[in-house]
């Protein structure tokens, strides 16, 4: 029987390596010596723990507790990389998974049961044509860290060059093939007794995972997907991203420069290293941000084993680094507009506006009737939001919204599994390191700014949209709601704040803020009068915002208003 399934093994990984989830489950069905088995240890393990938990759950002795965390921690481990990754995901979560459980959920993350070292030597030969003593000045005897896909090596290439060495575990592509059949065969099954409305089935979100998973072991793309991050950041002195070394890289080996920095995951052990949580917090949510919202290319697995925080200027911005590009995605230009232009219509109880969004992205088919979901809409989340916008959360803004789907003819789009996965993750990871963070306070400010500098014709009609009701009369409130968020944020000192101000101007006065400059002479315009209260009251919180910049005045006469 191991010799059957070691040419099963060897045949399935010469097959391409990419998701098809017809031919796999053809495949498996076809081999129930391989199938039955692995179904069965699959549903009694899941039952085993499930009863377990359903027993002793509702106990708070500490001792029981730590062991029902040991428990799930070794029945994923058990089950596989499919199984690590759903645990790895909901590690990142303090606020649905018990911090108890947590600290042993972490441990998935990169600390997980090595594959011997003999077959870790022998894939590298394999793959880069050499010996590791022959490509490496040093390799170490041990791997220094073991994930869900791989095990990480410390070595040193040259003189002084120390680099990270990711070979993937055996038979990968077999095991990753066979279990996901199952795992979506399992999930079409249970899915119409489960407490879900996903409006897509359960079985697309799945492919969707597969589909990620499958670009994730193949390290080539990795390679690839490091390189364009790191263009991306090549700018930003706050964000580190490791070399990739080609001449040892392959398929199925990825070296990458060395990252000397702690992990993101003990808050206690930050503190006593000189770290500030808090702005190490704000530079990797705003990072975030700007990769789903500005570059529509992003990290879609921020879990702590993936940052690491580095040493920077004292009271300058948090210095992180990431590491392991291979679950990676995009997000179209249209999606991109649409979520930014959501987030600011959310804020502003645009709810019409906002359910034109969620057709727009996918949410809502395009003939629903917006007349009835509209109240629908505003009844949960606007009750939710009221006066406090800093206290929303993204996870709060997922609890409401699960209450429309049961009503409503809302779906979440398969390709938004990723983005939600990375805002969860990304989310999650901040309140591990501070409990009180809210991803509103970061968010909406990097808005605002984008709007305010209006720096596409997207972002100028979302701004028009704020600035103007209907009727083209001026929002004054909203105007100043707008200005609000960029004082009340502690970080927009002078320094971030002049900047704003000029581009604002600059925008105001170009080719491309035309239809702004024509939008507010019409707004002065009543009847056959000429009213400026509204222009007025605007000039006054634009002055009463941005005077503690301290726009000196020959900078702004340096400012070519005229340039496209």
């Amino acid at each position: 029987m191991a010799a059957s399934n070691t040419s099963n093994v060897r045949a399935h990984n010469e097959g391409a390596m990419r998701y098809n989830a017809k031919r796999d489950f053809l495949w498996l069905a076809l081999r129930p010596w391989i199938f039955i088995p692995r179904l069965f240890q699959i549903i009694s393990a899941v039952l085993i723990l499930s009863t377990k938990i359903l027993i002793l759950g509702s106990n708070q002795e500490k001792s029981i507790q730590k062991d029902l965390a040991k428990s799930l921690l070794n029945t994923l481990t058990e089950l596989g990389p499919c199984f690590i990754k759903l645990g790895q995901a909901l590690s990142t979560r303090p606020d649905l998974i018990r911090r108890d459980w947590l600290d042993e959920l972490t441990n998935l993350q990169d600390n997980l049961p090595t594959f011997p070292h003999s077959n870790a030597l022998a894939i590298l030969e394999s793959e880069l044509g050499a010996p590791a003593h022959q490509l490496f000045e040093e390799f170490p005897g041990k791997p220094i860290a073991s994930a869900s896909l791989g095990q990480v090596y410390k070595a040193r290439l040259h003189g002084n060059y120390w680099v990270a060495v990711k070979i993937q575990r055996p038979d990968l592509i077999y095991v990753i093939r066979r279990d996901l059949v199952i795992i979506k065969l399992l999930g079409i099954i249970s899915s119409p007794i489960l407490p879900l409305n996903l409006g897509f089935g359960l079985g697309d979100i799945i492919d969707e995972f597969g589909r990620s998973l499958f670009e994730e072991i193949d390290y080539e793309r990795e390679a690839e997907n490091a390189k364009r991050f790191s263009s991306l950041f090549s700018n930003n002195t706050s964000i580190t991203i490791p070399k990739v070394e080609e001449m040892v890289s392959s398929r199925k080996v990825i070296t990458t420069s060395w990252i000397n920095g702690t992990k993101l995951k003990d808050p206690e052990e930050l503190e006593k290293k000189g770290f500030d949580t808090k702005s190490l917090i704000r530079t990797g949510v705003t990072s975030g941000i700007q990769q789903l919202l500005e570059f529509g290319y992003f990290h879609a697995d921020p879990h702590p084993g993936n940052m690491f925080a580095l040493a920077g200027e004292e009271g300058g911005p948090g210095h992180i680094a990431y590491v392991d590009f291979g679950m990676m995605d995009s997000i179209s230009d249209q999606d991109r507009i649409t979520l930014t232009g959501s987030i600011v219509h959310l804020l502003n109880k645009d709810f019409d506006l906002l359910a034109k969004d969620f057709q727009s992205l996918g949410f809502l088919s395009k003939e629903a009737n917006l007349s009835k979901i509209v109240p629908a809409i505003e009844a949960v989340l606007g009750g939710q939001l009221g006066e406090e916008v800093e206290s929303f959360n993204f996870k709060s803004i997922t609890d409401k919204f699960s209450e429309l789907m049961f009503d409503y003819p809302f779906r979440v789009p398969a390709r938004f599994a990723l983005i939600i996965r990375a805002v969860v993750s990304q989310e999650g990871l901040a309140l591990t390191l501070d409990p009180s963070f809210k991803i509103i306070r970061v968010a909406y400010p990097y808005v605002a700014k984008k709007l305010l500098t209006g720096q596409t014709k997207e972002m100028l009609d979302i701004l028009l949209d704020v600035i103007f009701d209907q009727n083209g009369g001026i929002r004054i409130e909203r105007i100043e709601s707008l200005f609000q968020v960029l004082t009340q944020d502690s970080h927009s000192s002078t320094k971030d704040l002049l900047p704003v101000a000029i581009r604002s101007l600059k925008l105001l006065l170009s080719s491309q803020g035309s239809k702004l400059r024509k939008n507010l002479l019409l707004a002065s315009i009543k009847g056959d009068s000429i009213n400026t209260t509204d222009i007025k009251a605007v000039i006054k919180l634009l002055t009463k915002t941005f005077r503690p910049a301290g726009i000196p005045v020959d900078m702004l006469q340096r400012i070519n208003p005229l340039a496209a």
